[in-house]
């Protein structure tokens, strides 16, 4: 089928500029997020709007979520005016975010009794990289009918990769997430140490970025500790969810397990922050 028209839901810091990317790439797009207010800076660039999931999905060919967890999942599907609620079909569902493989599959099941199609594409990558189009995308599903979506998601990502069945594409994403989880910490401990002995934390991160450990994540969120910039791009609180959910799909090694016991520490006092304002909570 010719897709040309887009629905959108979840308009968070990933959600608004990977919806951005997609009006900007002359698709129409239709959006909902719970918060009606961050649908403004959309709208003003072309945007329709839907009330309700029921309500988008009659009006689109493709769906995505971007939301925060299993619960948001199963609201957007399940929930009153949700969009199992419509009686659309031949509809492709594409959820971007980071939740349990286990949600995946079910409502894989459930949108196929319902005439439709599911993948799960979670994506690695932080706000920089949405409003470049510059994600990596790994999707779980149908071969098929990820090839036909596959034009849609290169506007949003540098590489859109097909890796198996339903669910796997979030397994490879919690697989992803603990590694970040274990860069961060070892970062601020390792800035952390060296400003114990005196060394001043520029000087280290150059050091770093000009060695063979260096990479895109020590050169940023090194900027990060060195200006004391913990704003989020990633959540500390999201951190802690995805490194639950590794545990729950059997992740137990001996470096995942103190990463979580350090962040889910650290969660009341910096949960809204950055996830390298670990580098705090590690002082």
């Amino acid at each position: 089928m010719s897709i040309v028209k887009i629905g959108w839901i979840g308009l968070g810091n990933m959600g608004i500029p990977m919806a951005k990317q997609l009006i900007n790439a002359n698709y129409v797009v239709t959006v909902f997020n719970r918060n009606k207010a961050k649908e403004n800076s959309l709208k003003e660039i072309g945007a329709e709007i839907a009330e309700t999931p029921s309500e988008l999905i009659e009006k689109v060919d493709v769906v995505f979520l971007m939301v925060s967890d299993d619960r948001a999942v199963n609201d957007i599907f399940d929930g009153e005016n949700g969009l199992f609620k419509s009686k659309a079909s031949n509809r492709i569902i594409i959820n971007m975010s980071t939740v349990s493989p286990a949600i995946s599959k079910t409502m894989a099941i459930k949108c196929l009794e319902k005439g439709n199609h599911y993948l799960d594409a979670p994506v690695s990558g932080s706000v920089k990289q949405a409003e470049t189009g510059q994600l990596v995308i790994m999707v779980g599903g149908d071969e098929n009918v990820f090839e036909k979506v596959k034009p849609i998601l290169e506007k949003l990502g540098k590489l859109a990769m097909l890796i198996g069945e339903v669910g796997i594409g979030n397994s490879a994403k919690l697989a992803i997430n603990s590694l970040l989880a274990l860069y961060a910490q070892g970062l601020a401990e390792t800035v952390n140490f060296a400003n114990h002995k005196g060394i001043k934390t520029e000087d280290l991160l150059m050091l770093i970025n000009n060695a063979a450990i260096g990479n895109i994540f020590t050169k940023i969120k090194g900027e990060a500790i060195a200006t004391e910039n913990y704003n989020a791009a990633f959540a500390l609180k999201h951190i802690v969810k995805d490194l639950k959910l590794a545990k729950n799909e059997g992740l137990s090694s001996p470096l995942a397990k103190t990463a979580l016991e350090t962040f889910n520490n650290a969660e009341t006092e910096l949960g809204e922050e950055d996830i390298i304002a670990i580098t705090k909570a590690l002082r």
